[in-house]
């Protein structure tokens, strides 16, 4: 993925449209709860504060449909993003209306402002040529740096590179090098960590990964759907019965591939979806009805610890288990633990609830990179071409 960055053009004095992942969590009063896609945010704006740019930022905050609604609103992004810089950010009442223009047009260099919530808009999401080119009025250069919005054909991520030369931020940069690399060019041996839900989501990089990878470890829901495919009991544990022939014929292809495919040889089930259910280990072939699996057993947590211990580059996307809950959170936090000590190896956290995971246990800086897109890594990991990344200028 050679494309042009921030640091391959001239940026001086340039009016710049920045497309930002500012979609961060909010309590009941419009707090931010983690600022860290904010944080994650400041070596782009910086740098182009650096060269003199104005600088006009844009992102989208949960899900307004199309509406107006003031629980939405970008205000405490500006607020934070303000304290975080060092200086005021100039927060638009609209995104393309009359306040969004003369703020623009008025923007001189050193200066930031931010567009109201993109997503106010139903011709965001419809990707709306128009809209893209009113957002793209008065800049000369757009800059993308939301990598956990690329995976989007929107107005905002995509459309407006139809209208201005399109380069990335450092945060792109920097998962296009970290993943790329490891899909392309990895140490080895190279092994794929892969757990949550389901085995429908993850079905397309389970089949991406088993050309690629010397090991692959299963865990998460999706792992009862393996083992109701060779026939076993998984009393109420989450399984997807019409994928048991996804699940046989990815086990098929790690066999002719020499792919080593690992599953959990025991499991912690639980009597109840509650915290302090009654809970006990069983092995994977012995899950008795009315109990549902919640988190990967001891002698699993240490067969793929031993599994791990040669590993060069690991990718890890998804919890082993129902980590939201102490009780069920043993394995996947085990699991960070032993990545975590990997001193000569490259870890990489595919973004969304395996980033939230190690967040949580407290070893985010021991990681070499945690992706800041959860279904945005997954599609890049599934070898899917992203249209926030495609639309950017060639090297």
């Amino acid at each position: 993925m050679n494309k042009k960055t921030i640091k391959d053009i001239d940026l001086k004095g340039k009016k710049v449209f920045v497309r930002c992942d500012f979609n961060v969590p909010m309590d009941e009063n419009q707090n931010i709860t983690d600022n860290r896609r904010i944080v994650a945010a400041l070596p782009t704006i910086k740098y182009l504060l650096e060269n003199n740019c104005k600088v006009v930022l844009a992102s989208h905050l949960g899900r307004p449909k199309g509406e107006v609604k003031p629980e939405f609103s970008l205000a405490p992004v500006a607020k934070e993003l303000s304290k975080q810089l060092g200086q005021e950010v100039i927060m638009a009442k609209d995104v393309i209306g009359e306040d969004t223009k003369l703020k623009k047009a008025n923007l001189k260099e050193g200066e930031v402002m931010l567009l109201e919530n993109v997503r106010f808009h139903k011709e965001e999401t419809d990707n709306d040529a128009e809209f893209a080119k009113e957002l793209a009025q008065d800049c000369e250069i757009f800059v993308n740096d939301a990598f956990g919005a690329a995976h989007r054909a929107h107005s905002s991520t995509a459309g407006v590179a139809a209208y201005l030369p399109a380069v990335s931020g450092f945060l792109i940069e920097k998962e296009l090098e970290f993943l790329g690399n490891a899909i392309s060019n990895p140490e080895r041996p190279f092994v794929a960590i892969l757990g949550g839900a389901k085995v429908s989501d993850k079905i397309g990089v389970i089949d991406s990964l088993l050309e690629k990878v010397d090991k692959l470890i299963i865990g998460g829901g999706m792992a009862y759907t393996f083992f109701k495919a060779q026939g076993y009991n998984v009393g109420n544990s989450l399984c997807e019965p019409e994928k048991t022939d996804l699940a046989i014929a990815a086990m098929e292809k790690a066999k002719q591939k020499g792919v080593k495919l690992m599953l959990p040889i025991d499991t912690k089930v639980g009597k109840e979806f509650k915290p302090d259910t009654e809970s006990k280990t069983v092995a994977w072939t012995e899950i008795p009805d009315e109990w549902e699996g919640f988190d990967i057993g001891e002698k699993t947590i240490e067969m793929f610890i031993n599994e791990l211990q040669d590993a060069k580059t690991v990718i890890w996307n998804g919890p082993l288990g129902l980590f939201e809950f102490e009780q069920f959170a043993i394995g996947t936090n085990s699991i960070a633990k032993a990545l975590a000590k990997l001193d000569n190896a490259t870890t990489i956290i595919g973004g969304g609830d395996s980033a939230a995971a190690v967040e949580k246990a407290g070893l985010a800086d021991k990681m070499t990179h945690i992706s800041t897109g959860g279904g945005a890594s997954l599609e890049f990991l599934e070898g899917k071409k992203l249209p926030g990344i495609e639309c950017l200028l060639d090297k």
